[in-house]
C-alpha cells in the first residue's frame, strides 16, 4: 500500500480554510547550513552586480563635476547668508 505525504486540502465551498494551511516544501528557502545560505547571498549580490549599467568614465567625471559645483555653490550660498545675518546682528546689538 501507499501512502500519500501531501498534506494538501481543497477548502470546500463556502467554507473557511482558516487552520488548514498545507505546509510549505521551502523551495530556495529550505533551511540550509549557515555557509550555503552565506554562499547563496554571495552569489544573490554578484548576479545584482551584474544586471547593474555603470557609468563610463566620461560620465562619471561629469556627474562628479557637477556634484562639486553644486556643493560649491551652496557653501557660497550658505556663507554670504551666514555673513549677512553677522552683519546685522553686529548693527542690531552692537
Amino acid at each position: 500500500m501507499t501512502e500519500i505525504t501531501d498534506t494538501t486540502e481543497v477548502p470546500e465551498p463556502g467554507g473557511s480554510s482558516e487552520g488548514k494551511r498545507k505546509p510549505r516544501k521551502g523551495g530556495k528557502r529550505a533551511k540550509k547550513g549557515p555557509l550555503a545560505r552565506l554562499a547563496l547571498f554571495y552569489r544573490q549580490i554578484i548576479a545584482e552586480l551584474r544586471k547593474v549599467v555603470w557609468p563610463t568614465r566620461q560620465q562619471l567625471s561629469t556627474y562628479t563635476s557637477v556634484v562639486i559645483v553644486f556643493v560649491v555653490i551652496i557653501i557660497a550660498l550658505v556663507f554670504v547668508i551666514d555673513y549677512g545675518l553677522t552683519e546685522v546682528m553686529k548693527y542690531v546689538f552692537g
